[in-house]
């Protein structure tokens, strides 16, 4: 590769992350989508894409522990209980279909998107519910089965994260998007980028322009995150899923 296509990768990784970063998750959309357009395999492209998705969980992080408004508990429980089936859903994706494991991920991508929808007052203000022992082992159970899609699939699984935060735990969507970045954006996807390079290869020559790409669109969407408020993210989050939902059936 040449310079100028160093330099597209770059743009590419910016505008996808920032966009991640903004609605939650998503990054696949584009960034994924990019690198198979550009000729790698989809494992090979999955594998580059996860280590490529470690800085825009960096980036994110730097800017939201600015505003010292994540919860270290949620964080742990999100990490304690998600990198488990990330690892699971990293290994199990070798011998999975992926045009089946991209239908499936698509219906439950666009129910996400309806769901949202539909709900016009959810996540616009915080209300924290499920604190207790049993709502935390239900919460716990859904973030592992969320860690195996997005081990599997690196096209919006954080976007199942950011919703699940909402819905079971009552977060505004600011505060969901801000514990996804930190925790699945930077935790999850560390631990899918090491299961994936153990097992898959990894276009490593093209990671320069990606991770810088990531960390400063990672940043960038955070701060816009932060800016906007809920409603804006909300309405991101919503058109995202939809994108999502449209590419994963489509192929």
């Amino acid at each position: 590769m040449d310079y100028t296509q160093h330099l597209l990768l770059f743009v590419i990784a910016v505008i996808a992350n920032w966009f991640s970063a903004l609605a939650g998750g998503g990054a696949g959309l584009i960034q994924l989508s990019i690198l198979i357009f550009m000729g790698l395999p989809f494992s090979l492209a999955l594998a580059t894409h996860k280590v490529a998705t470690v800085a825009l969980g960096v980036g994110a992080t730097v800017r939201h522990l600015k505003e010292k408004h994540s919860s270290i508990r949620l964080l742990a429980l999100i990490l304690v209980a998600g990198i488990p089936g990330v690892v699971l859903g990293a290994y199990a994706i070798i011998d999975i279909n992926d045009r089946m494991a991209e239908v499936v991920l698509g219906c439950l991508t666009l129910s996400l998107a309806l769901y949202s929808i539909m709900k016009s007052d959810l996540g616009l203000f915080a209300n924290p519910i499920h604190r207790d022992p049993k709502g935390i082992v239900i919460g716990a159970c859904g973030l592992f089965i969320i860690g195996i899609a997005n081990g599997a699939l690196s096209a919006g699984s954080g976007l199942f994260v950011t919703l699940w935060l909402v819905y079971w735990f009552g977060l505004s969507y600011r505060l969901a998007v801000a514990h996804t970045l930190i925790a699945v954006g930077l935790g999850w996807n560390a631990s899918g980028a090491l299961t994936m390079t153990w097992f898959a290869e990894v276009k490593w020559d093209w990671l320069p322009a990606l991770l810088c790409g990531s960390f400063v669109g990672g940043y960038l969407g955070a701060h816009s995150s932060i800016v906007v408020g809920s409603l804006w993210i909300k309405r991101c989050y919503e058109i995202i899923t939809l994108l999502v939902a449209t590419k994963l059936l489509l192929g």
